[in-house]
């Protein structure tokens, strides 16, 4: 089992490995998930899930002063023949199916929100081309649902394309039937005084494939708690993650896997790069295997890379494990600074040093992106990856 690794360059990184006889899926929430807003206390900041967090900036969204407003957000989706979209109302069964809020502004979220978005892909349904849920900020506030339902054996990708400039607290829900196979892409492009809370539930199901591509650039403040769960056995799950922080940015990444059922598979990867005074990371990954669990197999990861002085990653690996009859468990975080060697090594060959830069940075995050196979959705990463690459020696 893969201990965590603690390089201190501008950061602070720490690991635990657990071994509980007794525990629930929120062990480090103040309270235990519900859809009931009045069930959080108003955090302070000195809760465990709260203190990475800039309470000051969320703009009223912890404390429940953040009031909707009518120029919120707008979205758009652009679905293929046979996709279902609906807009219903608060008491659509589906809503909530796949996870409770497990912090007040999910709760709160899911409590202020008058219509949600449903997009249903029928049983053994293939797409060949991807359903694009833009969702672009109008500069007032707003709450959201969304929900993504995958019938058995069906396949789709999904992208969603977070601009503008907003305060959004949403809840994106992620049901995969027995066999279906779901890739999704979030980005969160924000301009630069956005912010965005979300929690991403998915519940996948008997042998079902999620995939999950979570890329954040912009924005003021963004947390998001990506969460998954198994409502049968053979699911599998990849999580990849890659962001981008600049000075001044907060970007909050907070996972949990939750294996409730035996004989399924988890996968994460986070990547991320940080630049410029007060440029914030926090990681977040928590998986837990539950006593009914076995023959679980999992792994996950965690890689910062710190461009300049004055940036800070928070990145803390959690493994909580409750049976030993597991296939295999392990976890890994590491932040630092540009490999001296490397740079030598292309500058020796005649690149110059700002080049010689890009080219580590883009080597660091290319192969998560091209894990994502959306061909535009890549090209326009590695675009803003040399966007932001640029910005830093401007």
């Amino acid at each position: 089992m893969a201990e965590a690794q603690n390089i201190p360059v501008g950061s602070t990184t720490a690991g635990q490995i657990a071994v509980a006889a007794e525990s629930t899926v929120a062990t480090r929430m103040s309270a235990p998930p519900s859809f009931d807003v009045a069930d959080f206390p108003v955090p302070h900041g000195r809760e465990e899930e709260w203190r990475f967090t800039p309470l000051e900036r969320l703009r009223g969204l912890h404390d429940g002063t953040a009031v909707a407003t009518g120029d919120g957000v707008t979205i758009g989706i652009e679905a293929p023949e046979g996709v279902i979209v609906e807009t219903v109302g608060r008491d659509d069964a589906r809503l909530g199916k796949a996870g409770t809020p497990v912090d007040r502004i999910a709760a709160q979220a899911y409590s202020a929100f008058e219509k949600a978005g449903v997009v249903t892909v029928p049983k053994e349904a293939v797409l060949t081309e991807p359903i694009r849920i833009a969702v672009h900020g109008e500069g007032g506030v707003a709450y959201g649902h969304q929900v993504v339902e995958l019938g058995a054996f069906a396949e789709a990708v999904v992208v969603i394309d977070h601009t503008g400039d907003a305060v959004l607290a949403a809840n994106v829900d992620y049901i995969l039937g027995d066999g279906a196979k779901l890739t999704v892409v979030s980005v969160q492009d924000w301009d630069d005084k956005a912010v965005h809370v979300g929690q991403h539930n998915a519940l996948i199901g008997r042998d079902a494939t999620f995939k999950s591509f979570v890329v954040t650039f912009g924005g003021d403040v963004v947390r998001l708690h990506p969460r998954v769960a198994y409502a049968g056995t053979g699911g599998e799950a990849e999580l990849f993650g890659l962001y981008f922080t600049d000075s001044g940015q907060h970007q909050e990444h907070r996972l949990l896997v939750d294996h409730n059922t035996p004989h399924c598979k988890s996968n994460v990867a986070y990547k991320g790069a940080l630049q410029g005074d007060g440029a914030h990371a926090v990681w977040i990954g928590d998986v837990l295997i539950e006593a009914k669990a076995e023959g679980t197999d999992t792994y996950e990861m965690n890689r910062n890379l710190v461009l300049t002085d004055g940036a800070r990653v928070d990145s803390v690996p959690n493994l909580e494990i409750e049976t030993g009859e597991i296939v295999g468990a392990g976890h890994a975080s590491a932040t630092g600074r540009f490999d001296d060697e490397q740079l030598f090594y292309l500058m020796a060959r005649g690149i110059p040093e700002h080049e010689a830069r890009r080219l580590v940075v883009r080597g660091f995050f290319a192969g998560l992106v091209q894990q994502i196979g959306v061909e535009d959705i890549e090209e326009r990463l590695i675009a803003k990856i040399e966007e932001e690459l640029e910005a830093s020696v401007a």
